[in-house]
């Protein structure tokens, strides 16, 4: 390959795998340098150049002046055993100052001094022996890139294709990389086919041994807060304002709302000109119930608001500092206050952070006539 041909294949890789031009530049003049030491000279003193615009390469061995051979040194630790130091510069790249002054009259300690060590044939030994360890720093270079690229999306929704799957994962293709979305992450009773976008929501980027990690869900609460706002204008604007989101993926999520303009109605705009804002969230939540909470100040009436969809209920709070409060329902509501297997009123406690014991009236009074 002659230099033209190695700029050209440079820049193609440069362009296909956008990193930096300058990192593979780098990655190459190490795994000449390396090809160079194995091939020509087992010396560590050498440098390999590699000109940014015309590709030529060129190898340089280097003596850096000294006053004192530096060999490295031994030392003990703690446990008595014998530790190596090794020298700051190899004992390859060092030369003493009255040798070197032999060389360049006027050369001081801490100088370099050059010489061009290139041989003819070095461009066919250095192409077999460098590929491996340039390849790897492409890889290492297109890995931290990926990771850049993802680092500031955790906590982000993302549109994704199903590429693959196995026994526990789905594989999503985010572009750049796959991501994986574990099976246990999907809204539960969910059905998808390879092939098609997918909403995720990414919970975790990670750079790992194997390259980066990104860990996708759809059954974090973070993916319904994700899905109102990409819905909803007047949240990206302030106009409303997202308190909290607790959910019971596939079951059932409470989303807390206040308006921030008391011309505004917070629970209107969530649902839209007929239903169809809140439409597009249920149709991706798979069936799975939304109650639109308003948030107030006062806890008694944010409980009440909180253990929709039961009417017509008066909250007592018992206790203000132990966060314990009483709902009083009606007997035609206590089923919906509490829901199936106690749904509703534990998603209500979790959005409102208190401790909400749900009677009708029939049972307090049985209660106090025991």
């Amino acid at each position: 390959m002659n230099s033209k041909e190695f700029i050209k294949a440079l820049d193609h890789i440069v362009e296909e795998k956008n990193i930096s031009k300058d990192v593979v530049f780098e990655a190459m003049e190490l795994a000449l340098a390396t090809a160079y030491k194995k091939n020509f000279d087992s010396k560590t003193n050498v440098r390999v150049d590699i000109n940014r615009e015309t590709g030529e390469i060129r190898v340089f061995s280097y003596l850096v002046v000294v006053d004192e051979i530096d060999e490295g040194s031994e030392t003990v630790d703690e446990e008595g055993n014998v530790v190596e130091i090794a020298p700051e510069i190899n004992i390859d790249a060092q030369i003493l100052l009255e040798e070197a002054q032999q060389i360049v009259p006027n050369i001081q300690v801490g100088e370099t001094i050059e010489r061009e060590v290139t041989p003819k044939d070095f461009g066919r030994v250095a192409a077999s022996t460098a590929k491996q360890v340039v390849t790897q720093k492409i890889r290492e270079a297109e890995r931290n890139s990926i990771i850049e690229e993802f680092s500031d999306k955790e906590g982000e929704m993302m549109l994704g294709l199903l590429a693959m799957e196995d026994s526990r994962n789905y594989y999503v293709d985010l572009g750049r990389t796959r991501a994986i979305l574990p099976k246990t992450e999907m809204i539960p009773g969910e059905v998808v086919k390879m092939g098609t976008s997918i909403r995720v929501y990414i919970t975790k980027v990670e750079s790992t041994t194997k390259g980066p990690l990104i860990l996708l869900s759809r059954k974090h609460f973070g993916f319904v807060k994700r899905l109102f706002e990409s819905e909803i204008p007047e949240l990206a604007d302030g106009t409303i304002e997202l308190y909290a989101v607790i959910r019971e993926a596939g079951i059932r999520s409470k989303v807390a709302v206040f308006s921030t303009n008391e011309k505004v109605d917070a629970i209107g705009a969530c649902i839209g000109e007929r239903g169809s804002r809140i439409g597009n969230i249920l149709k991706e939540l798979n069936g799975e119930k939304v109650d639109l909470v308003e948030y107030n100040e006062d806890p008694s009436q944010f409980i009440q608001n909180a253990l929709s969809p039961a009417k017509n209920t008066i909250v007592n709070i018992v206790d203000e500092e132990k966060k314990e409060a009483l709902a009083i329902v009606p007997e035609d509501q206590l089923s919906l206050a509490i829901g199936k297997k106690g749904t509703n009123v534990k998603l209500a406690s979790r959005l409102t952070k208190y401790k909400i014991e749900v009677k009708t009236l029939s049972q307090i009074n049985e209660d106090g006539n025991k």
